[in-house]
C-alpha cells in the first residue's frame, strides 16, 4: 500500500507551541514543511497530504487535545483506509534521555495520555511509534511543568538536531519500512 498516515502528537493552543509535549506537531510540521504542504483545519485535526517518492502521506496533528488523540488517529485511518501498519505516530517520551529517539512497532503507552487514548480506541498497542526523548530532568512533583515546560537555551541545539533526522526516520520508515529503520536509527545519540 502507498498510503501512509502520520500523527504527531500534541496541545491545540499558543500557550503548548515549543513545549516538551508538543514535539510531536513539531516534527510533523517539519516534514510537511519539507516536503512543502500545507495544513488545512478539518474535522479532529490539522490535515497536510504530501507526497514523497509514489508515497502518499496523510500527516495529521489532532485539534482534540492530547487525551483525546485516538478520536482523531482513528477517525482517519478508517477515512483514509489506511493499513494500521502503515502509521506513525511521534510522541514525546520521558522515559528517553534527550539525546535518543527510538523506533518500535509496538509498545505500551508508558503512562503518555495520548498514547493511551489511541490504544483504548483501537484496542492494541501494535501500532508504530516513533518516541522523542525529552529526559526526565526535573525535581519530584514538577513532571507537567516540565513536560508543559519549553526547551532551554541549551536542549535546543539538539532538539532541533533530532527534529530534522526524525523528518529522515519518517522518510525512511516510509520508503523502506520499519525494521530497517528501526536497524539503522535505535543506537544513534545526539550531542
Amino acid at each position: 500500500m502507498n498510503k501512509f498516515l502520520i500523527v504527531g502528537l500534541g496541545n491545540i493552543g499558543n500557550e503548548y507551541a515549543n513545549t516538551r509535549h508538543n514535539i510531536g506537531f513539531d516534527v510533523v510540521e517539519a516534514l510537511v514543511t519539507k516536503h512543502k504542504g500545507l495544513f488545512k483545519t478539518e474535522r479532529l485535526a490539522e490535515v497536510a497530504e504530501i507526497k514523497f517518492k509514489g508515497k502518499t502521506l496523510i500527516c495529521i496533528r489532532p485539534t482534540t487535545y492530547m487525551n483525546l488523540s485516538g478520536r482523531a488517529f482513528k477517525y482517519y485511518l478508517d477515512k483514509e483506509k489506511i493499513e494500521l501498519d502503515n502509521t506513525l505516530t511521534v510522541v514525546d517520551d520521558l522515559a528517553l534521555p534527550l539525546n535518543k529517539i527510538r523506533l518500535r512497532g509496538s509498545g505500551s503507552d508508558a503512562g503518555h495520555n495520548g498514547l493511551k487514548d489511541i490504544q483504548a480506541t483501537l484496542g492494541t498497542d501494535k501500532y508504530p511509534k516513533l518516541r522523542f526523548g525529552i529526559g526526565n530532568n526535573y525535581p519530584k512533583g514538577m513532571q507537567i511543568d516540565f513536560v508543559l515546560g519549553k526547551w532551554t537555551k541549551e536542549e535546543l541545539p539538539i532538539v532541533n538536531n533530532k527534529i530534522e533526522k526524525s523528518v529522515e526516520v519518517i522518510e525512511a520508515f516510509v520508503f523502506t519500512g520499519l525494521q530497517r529503520t528501526m536497524n539503522l536509527i535505535n543506537n544513534l545519540q545526539f550531542e
